[in-house]
Formats: structure tokens, C-alpha cells, sequence
């Protein structure tokens, strides 16, 4: 059958209007986070600051009204990623699968295949539900986009087909490999694999230009060279495959002797960054919104960004493709042929080499620069905690006042599905009820009783943080709309945004992407008891990733 009678994906649903909350609200819950974050006398002078803005008649109530009447620029809630640190650890989410025993290279590429397969076809039902799941095309065929300034968005368009191929990355190389039928609907597990066994035939050799590790440079690096890269012609053919391929598959060495092996811990480096240069972090395109990683060791997992993709859906659909691959397989369907995977090549000049070379310093240096500890606790369950996310936050803000002597702003990924697009947000902790509770804890005398207390207040506070931040009613949005707001009517920025208070609750130093228990599983799921995660902060060292079996 011809391509044309492949069913266009359904569009994506038009984005309402934001919904602000009062500025009296917002203004109460910024003060709120600000009485932990500052010093006594800076405090004092926040407080008059946020009182002067707030005033009757003053500039707070005026750009509240603009807001409100739809003068607010679209920067106001962010559709493209601009932050400029490098992706791997810093931007991109993992999520990690058990570990898996096969014989030798055939048994990693067929278990590739049934995987790949599997997440195709929870696809295939996404996009069948009603209403659709306006993720679909931001994740299958979305890629980053980097530039000097700011990284855009590509995307499947509405009403466009979709691509039926995927890029498969191995040895640091490039191929483009069919993963679809002409009709759209994914290959069977034994097509796919017999395609992915064909690269045994290309004399995949590496010792190629890395290409793949310019991805994980610093955006705005990364960006400069994208575009010399970009002047070339074969180069803008190959980029473009990759950029517009619904994911990537990366099919990675075995872990170096000297790391973790295959404990949780460097299944979980494998799959947050790689490993370094020497190891397989040229075998990414971190652009890519969905990287699927299979180690020849038998650790994998899924690479993708935060951006488009929340992380409960990653891990349902992880689920997903797990029991894919345990049902039995289908044979190949007669008649069908499967095209020769296509090598993508690249043209890197002499001029690239110093580029490329600092990328991989770059690399190993992150690689080394991530302390990265799993561990699993099994004591939540029915009847457990009520609040498992809201504890875990405050936990790590307990702990990360133990270290500092204060606590931080927290950068969160609220849920998506309620809503058409993500709105990657800052949540600003309760800071009182923390800072109490840490002191508390060091106090040998303190009563468990009051110790509970403490505890739950913290918690519930939390709570209903986060449950603010993902209506769309987080302080630390609607003040940016508010800045931005006065800066598209040409008015200079107001002092409140220019207050050392504004800079401290808007400098997160914790980033706690998707920290959540999911759902019990299903009968006849695979759910494994453990759930490793990745903890992590914005300044290297301790760094939260949730990565989940």
C-alpha cells in the first residue's frame, strides 16, 4: 500500500489562556518562601519592597490588569527549552529498567527490537485515545533545536505523517533504520531486529568523528557549532534525519571495568549521561526527545526530555514495552521486506577537531564531576503515607539544610496531563516549616511526638505547594508573567524583580524532576520492588534524576 493512506496524528488542542491567581495571593505565598531564604535585615527590606509593589494604585495592581486582559507576552509561559547548561544531568531525565541477561551481541539486538517495538506500539494506542495525548508528537519525532541565544522546538506538525524510521547509534555511528509498515503501524519485533542484525553487516568500526558528543555541550556552544555544522550540505541531511526520527536507539558497549558494573548505580550512569567520552556518551544524541539505551551488559533504560515528557507517562509506558517483550512474539508477516539500514555520515573538517575534542573533555568531566547513589525504600504501600512526593520533597530539603544551613528554591515538573503543553515550573518550598523541622531533628532531646508534627506540617505545606504549581497558580510563574509583562509595555523592570529576595527564590539549587510512588501495578505486570532513584543538584555533585524500574 501507498504511503497516502497512512492516518495523518491527530492535532494538538489549542492552548487556553492562562489562569492567574489574585496578586494578593501570589505576593503572600512569595513572601512566605522568602522569611527562610533570607537573612533578618535582608527580609525587612524584601518585605517593603513586595509591599510597595503590591500597594494600591501602584505598578503591581496595573500590570495585574494587563495580564489578566491578555497583554502578557507568550515568554511569559515557556514552550522552548532555553536553559544553557548542558543537557546530559542537567536537563535530560532517565528512567532505568532491570537489568537483562542475553548471549552475546544477537541477544542485545533482538531484545532491542522487542523493546523499541514495545514503545512503538504504546504510541500507536496513544495516539487512538480520546481526547489525544498532545505529547505524542512532541516525544516520537521531537528534537531540541540548539542556538547561541535559545534551543527551539521541532516537532511533528499537525496534519503531517509521521516519520517511519528511527536513528540507531552504535560505536558513536549514525543509521537510519525502518521501524514502521508503509500503513504507519510498528514493524513486528523479528522485522526490526532483523534490520538492527544487518548493522553487523556495515562494519560498524567507530573511531569516526564524534559528532554525538558535541549534543552534550553547553547550549550555547553547542549551538555556535550546530550552525558551521549545519552549513554543510551531507551535514544538514544527516541532522535532519536524526532530528525528525521518531526516537533513538542507542546500542551501547558494556561498562567499563573500573565503574559500578552492573549494580543499579552504573546501570543509572549509563543511562543519565554515558559514562564520558571514553565510555558511551558519544553514543547519544542528547537533542533527541526520547533516546532509548541498551548496553551490551544488559543495563538499559530511557533517555528523554522533561520538557515534553512527563516522567509517569515515561514510566507507564516503560511498563508498557516491558510487557511487550515478555508477550509472545509475532512472526513476520509475509511478503514484508525490511530496507538496508542507511549510514549517516557526517563531514567534520580539520576546524571541528578542537570542537569536537572539547566536547569529550566536557563529558568526562561531567561524568566524574555526578555523584550518583540508587537505593530503594519499600516502606511506603497500601496504607502507607499519604503524601509519599511532598515527604520525599521535604526530605531533601531537611537534607539539604543539613549541608547548607538553608534551604532552596526547587525546580519541578509538574504533571502534564492536565494540560495541552508542559509548564516546567519552580516550586518554592515552605521554607519555616522545613528550616523547624531540620532543627528539630538535630536536637537529641526532641520528643517523637513533636518530631511527627513537624513533620507533617512541612508536609502538607508541600503538599499543597506543588498541588498549586500544577493548577498553574505557583507564585514564581505569575511574577515572571509580571516582569515580563512590564518589559513588553516598555516600562522599566520593577525594583521587586531586581530585589536580591527575587534572586534567591528564583536561583534553584534542587531539582527534583517527577519525584512521585506511581500507581500499583496491574495484575500480570512486571513492577519490581526496588525503585532506584537519581538525586541531584543544580551545582554538580548529589543530582536528582528519578529513574525507575
Amino acid at each position: 500500500m501507498g504511503r497516502g493512506r497512512r492516518r495523518a496524528p491527530r492535532g494538538v488542542p489549542a492552548e487556553p489562556p492562562p489562569r492567574w491567581p489574585t496578586l494578593g495571593a501570589t505576593l503572600g505565598r512569595y513572601l512566605g518562601a522568602l522569611r527562610a531564604l533570607l537573612g533578618p535585615r535582608q527580609w525587612a527590606r524584601s518585605r517593603r519592597v513586595v509591599r510597595a509593589f503590591g500597594a494600591p494604585g501602584g505598578i503591581g495592581p496595573r500590570l495585574q490588569e494587563r495580564l489578566r486582559g491578555g497583554a502578557a507576552p507568550t515568554g511569559a509561559w515557556p514552550r522552548a527549552p532555553g536553559g544553557r547548561l548542558p543537557l546530559p544531568v542537567h536537563g535530560s531525565a532517565g528512567l532505568i529498567l532491570p537489568t537483562q541477561k542475553w548471549e552475546g551481541t544477537g541477544g542485545q539486538l533482538q531484545f532491542a527490537a522487542q523493546l523499541v517495538a514495545g514503545i512503538l506500539h504504546y504510541r500507536a494506542e496513544a495516539e487512538q485515545r480520546d481526547p489525544p495525548e498532545p505529547w505524542v508528537r512532541a516525544v516520537f519525532g521531537g528534537c531540541r533545536v540548539p542556538g547561541p541565544q535559545r534551543d527551539g522546538v521541532l516537532r511533528v506538525a499537525p496534519g503531517a505523517d509521521p516519520p517511519d524510521f528511527i536513528t540507531v547509534i552504535r560505536n558513536g555511528e549514525f543509521f537510519q533504520v525502518r521501524a514502521c509498515t508503509e500503513e504507519g503501524s510498528p514493524l513486528p519485533p523479528a522485522a526490526l531486529g532483523a534490520a538492527l542484525g544487518q548493522l553487523r553487516t556495515l562494519g560498524v568500526r567507530g573511531g569516526g568523528p564524534a559528532v554525538g558528543a558535541l549534543t552534550g555541550e553547553h547550549r550555547r556552544g553547542w549551538g555556535r557549532v550546530y550552525g558551521l555544522l549545519m552549513r554543510d550540505r551531507l551535514n544538514r541531511a544527516s541532522i535532519g534525519r536524526i532530528q525528525r526520527s521518531l526516537l533513538a536507539l542507542a546500542l551501547d558497549a558494556p561498562v567499563m571495568a573500573d565503574a559500578m558494573g552492573q549494580s543499579p548505580g552504573g546501570g543509572a550512569e549509563q543511562v543519565l549521561h554515558g559514562g564520558g567520552a571514553g565510555a558511551n556518551s558519544c553514543n547519544r544524541w542528547f537533542d533527541k526527545a526520547l533516546q532509548v539505551i541498551v548496553g551490551a551488559d544488559g543495563s538499559c533504560g530511557l533517555l528523554y526530555d522533561p520538557e515534553v515528557l512527563d516522567g509517569a507517562v515515561a514510566a507507564e509506558m516503560a511498563d508498557h514495552a516491558l510487557a511487550f517483550c515478555r508477550s509472545p512474539a509475532p512472526g513476520p508477516a509475509p511478503g514484508l521486506s525490511v530496507p538496508r539500514p542507511q549510514r549517516l555520515r557526517f563531514c567534520v573538517g580539520p576546524e571541528m577537531g578542537p570542537e569536537v575534542q572539547r566536547a569529550r573533555r566536557h563529558l568526562d568531566s561531567l561524568a566524574a564531576d555526578v555523584e550518583l547513589h540508587c537505593f530503594s525504600h519499600e516502606g511506603f504501600g497500601p496504607g502507607g503515607a499519604t503524601r509519599e512526593e511532598a515527604l520525599l520533597h521535604v526530605a531533601l530539603q531537611v537534607a539539604f539544610f543539613r549541608l547548607h544551613g538553608s534551604v532552596s528554591a526547587c525546580a519541578e515538573a509538574p504533571p502534564l496531563r492536565p494540560r495541552p503543553l508542559p509548564r516546567p515550573a519552580l516550586v518554592l518550598p515552605p521554607g519555616p516549616r522545613c528550616r523547624a523541622l531540620a532543627k528539630a531533628l538535630q536536637e537529641p532531646t526532641a520528643k517523637p511526638e513533636v518530631l511527627r508534627a513537624l513533620l507533617w506540617e512541612a508536609v502538607e505545606a508541600q503538599q499543597q505547594r506543588m498541588e498549586e504549581v500544577a493548577a498553574g497558580q505557583g507564585a514564581e510563574r505569575h511574577l515572571r508573567a509580571l516582569g515580563l509583562t512590564a518589559v513588553a509595555g516598555g516600562e522599566p523592570l520593577p525594583e521587586l524583580f531586581r530585589d536580591l529576595g527575587y534572586a534567591r527564590a528564583t536561583h534553584f539549587r534542587l531539582c527534583t524532576l517527577q519525584v512521585n510512588p506511581g500507581r500499583p501495578p496491574k495484575t500480570g505486570e512486571f513492577w519490581p520492588k526496588s525503585c532506584p532513584r537519581l538525586a541531584r543538584s543544580a551545582q554538580g555533585g548529589a543530582q536528582m534524576r528519578r529513574l525507575r524500574g
